[in-house]
């Protein structure tokens, strides 16, 4: 029987998987994951750490307890199978990040060399970077216009089914998932888990159900963080679980406004991806170099505070403690909270950025650093640096009944909806019927908000001029 290799990478899933697919009509497969701490652009946080042990263990499952796990660099890894089992071919599916590309040509070097074919496939995306380059051959830089020229020239791919009759191998000198140590020694993680379902099944049962209660609405309520209306597919997207094609197939039917608006945030995740393919600077470095001069301030007190959720701010210490307590959090309040801390706070986005990558599950490389970016007014498409989200009223705004802001500041929840998200303007025998003393039970603000965004806007305006 013919004998051919999958590499798993993003791609933790077997419907729609394009190089699997490909792969299983050719022969029997190897399935394999290579875990490479020294290929990443940087370590990956924890709590992705532990979102992926639980993806791989589904994946294992789907594949009948056949995927091989391997520690190390991926071109030294796939030598040494290759060499030793002999396949006649090494399928796997394009990934995008800083050097991704770089370890696709090794490998496709290094099996030319050992005479194996290679099967890299391109169409992990809904739109590959290549073919998204404005007709100068430059990559677009505001989202609009990236969208509408994706739109009209190319419509995704078709999904691919799952392969039928597969053998999957093992491997008797793979590790196993629990050597790959990548759940954290302290048990903090148990509790966090509980509250996911992880894995390929889940991730389609998520978006039938989103379909089916939480689209409806989409374009107004998905600002709201107590209602139901977000699919929550980000992490399932980020890991592979379920891919960009059968999400927006799955809602291309559903011919409406909300729909449509769903399916530009999706159109979001992909301009992020081209923006970190083509400036894999992005991460660590202002895409407008002119905030390279920008005065932050250094304040690892406030920081720590921000970290948190001890800032004093209701509203963005309900967002901290919603990332800490289940890692993840809504997206209107990552705003509010990334707003606060690199405006109010006037601290460097890069720590922000650097603990949404330890925290979130769903944390993306492209994604979290183009959206910090964007937030701080540095970055491609970005807000106008004269924006600064007022925390007090976008709570009144999108938490009015303060359902979210109590859930995870319950230390507020006896205190009148008027005040919720201004404890410190509220009368001292309204605090004391709420059992409530600032700076004890409750932490009074960092900073005062006026005052705080006015030197904002002063700094911001300084490089403007």
């Amino acid at each position: 029987m013919t004998t051919v290799l999958h590499w798993f990478r993003q791609d933790l899933r077997l419907s729609d998987n394009p190089a699997l697919y490909q792969a299983a009509q050719v022969g029997d497969v190897v399935p394999v994951y290579i875990h490479s701490p020294s290929s990443e652009h940087r370590p990956l946080g924890a709590a992705s750490r532990v979102w992926l042990h639980h993806s791989l263990e589904s994946l294992d499952q789907s594949l009948d307890g056949k995927l091989n796990c391997y520690v190390g660099d991926p071109v030294s890894i796939l030598k040494e199978i290759v060499q030793r089992l002999k396949p006649e071919a090494v399928y796997w599916n394009r990934c995008y990040g800083s050097g991704q590309s770089e370890i696709d040509a090794d490998i496709q070097s290094l099996l030319k060399r050992l005479g194996v074919a290679s099967m890299c496939r391109h169409e992990t995306m809904l739109w590959e970077p290549e073919i998204t380059l404005k007709s100068d051959g430059t990559p677009y830089k505001v989202f609009t216009p990236f969208y509408k020229n994706c739109l009209a020239n190319t419509p995704p791919r078709a999904c691919y089914e799952v392969p039928k009759k597969s053998t999957y191998i093992r491997d008797a000198k793979c590790r196993s998932l629990e050597e790959l140590d990548l759940l954290p020694k302290h048990n903090w993680w148990k509790d966090i888990i509980k509250r996911w379902e992880v894995g390929e099944a889940s991730a389609h049962k998520k978006l039938t159900r989103f379909i089916q209660s939480g689209l409806n609405g989409y374009k107004d309520k998905r600002h709201y963080p107590s209602k139901a209306n977000t699919s929550k597919l980000s992490m399932h997207l980020h890991f592979g679980e379920i891919s960009p094609h059968q999400v927006w197939w799955a809602t291309e039917s559903c011919s409406s406004v909300d729909a449509e608006y769903f399916r530009s945030e999706i159109g979001w995740r992909e301009f992020s991806v081209m923006l970190l393919h083509y400036f894999p600077s992005l991460p660590r470095e202002n895409f407008n170099k002119k905030y390279d001069v920008f005065p932050w301030r250094d304040n690892p007190e406030w920081l720590r505070a921000w970290q948190q959720g001890r800032t004093g701010i209701p509203i963005v210490d309900a967002g901290m403690r919603e990332l800490w307590q289940t890692g993840s959090m809504h997206n209107r309040v990552r705003m509010i909270v990334a707003s606060f801390l690199v405006k109010n706070l006037n601290i460097d986005w890069r720590q922000g950025e650097a603990w949404f990558w330890d925290c979130l599950f769903d944390a993306d490389l492209a994604n979290n650093s183009a959206s910090w970016q964007w937030v701080a007014g540095c970055g491609v498409d970005a807000a106008p640096y004269f924006r600064v989200f007022n925390p007090v009223s976008q709570g009144q705004k999108f938490d009015g009944e303060g359902v979210y802001t109590k859930t995870y500041v319950p230390e507020l929840e006896k205190l009148p909806s008027k005040y919720l998200f201004s404890p410190w303007e509220a009368p001292q025998d309204v605090l004391e019927k709420a059992g409530i003393v600032l700076g004890e039970t409750y932490p009074k603000p960092l900073v005062d908000l006026k005052l705080s965004r006015l030197q904002a806007l002063e700094n911001y305006a300084s490089l403007e001029a």
